[in-house]
């Protein structure tokens, strides 16, 4: 039951109304017994700075940031976290007790953690990451702060691919699409297979014993991941940096680690339900 002492989070976008944030917070939310709810706020384009304000006038606790506001979201908190200062973009607002809001980027560690979940530590690892957009910025700065041993960008554009690359130091480069079967491990940072069965490259030049990550969450079960499970290459899908990302997200808002399982679980029966509409 809502009632005047519930706290209040929440997203904001434009589009939004697709988000699947509501439903994974407001069960995990529900399953720790917390009184707080989540909902979505769609705001027009240029409305991040207004919707902060509205925010900490409100008491709203938390926000999760989606396109297209998450620089102007980086530009307008009090405070940012390391990784969204590096990167220039927030996913996350916590309203802090004494009124400041801080920022933070949660995408790139919850890929992280994603990974770790299925028992791959990036660690040391070779790494191709396909696409230099935010999604890949994020997973590309997480990427360093794990210590990954090597990271190449491969993009169409070779000067978005740079600045992408930059962001591991001197573990980045700028290479090809050649350059995959040598990795450890390729992500596809692109949307390129959502909603659809194309691949971002040519899949047989993944191998066996290679981990695949695919940012792309729906399908499920991508068309890349499908090729890569056919080869023998270890598949992680999309669904677990979306959820992981939301796990640090709640643990910055309440203090406390919901539980991913069942993040997880609300957002898989949500894509079915929708798949059935």
């Amino acid at each position: 039951m809502i009632t005047a002492t519930t706290r209040v989070a929440g997203v904001i976008g434009s589009p939004v109304r697709h988000s699947l944030s509501p439903v994974i917070h407001n069960a995990a939310f529900a399953a720790a017994g917390l009184d707080w709810v989540y909902t979505a706020f769609e705001v027009v384009p240029g409305g991040g700075a207004a919707a902060l304000a509205a925010m900490r006038a409100l008491g709203i606790a938390g926000l999760s940031v989606t396109m297209p506001h998450k620089e102007d979201v980086a530009a307008a908190v009090d405070v940012l976290d390391p990784a969204s200062a590096a990167l220039r973009t927030v996913n996350t607002v916590v309203l802090q007790p004494d009124g400041r809001l801080a920022g933070y980027s949660t995408d790139g560690p919850g890929f992280i953690a994603s990974l770790r979940a299925a028992d791959v530590e990036p660690s040391g690892m070779r790494v191709v990451v396909v696409g230099a957009g935010a999604a890949a910025r994020s997973v590309i700065d997480a990427l360093r702060r794990a210590e990954a041993d090597q990271i190449t960008v491969v993009n169409r554009s070779a000067d978005r691919a740079a600045v992408a690359a930059a962001l591991a130091g001197r573990h980045g480069r700028v290479g090809e699409i050649t350059d995959i079967p040598a990795a450890d491990l390729v992500v596809n940072a692109t949307s390129i297979g959502m909603g659809s069965t194309e691949t971002p490259f040519d899949t047989g030049l993944l191998r066996r014993g290679q981990v695949v990550a695919d940012l792309v969450y729906h399908p499920l079960h991508t068309a890349l991941l499908v090729a890569a499970g056919d080869v023998g290459a270890r598949a992680v899908d999309g669904l677990g940096m979306l959820v992981h990302q939301a796990v640090l997200q709640q643990e910055l808002w309440t203090g406390r680690r919901p539980d991913p399982a069942v993040m997880r679980a609300a957002a898989e029966a949500e894509l079915v339900s929708r798949r059935q509409r």
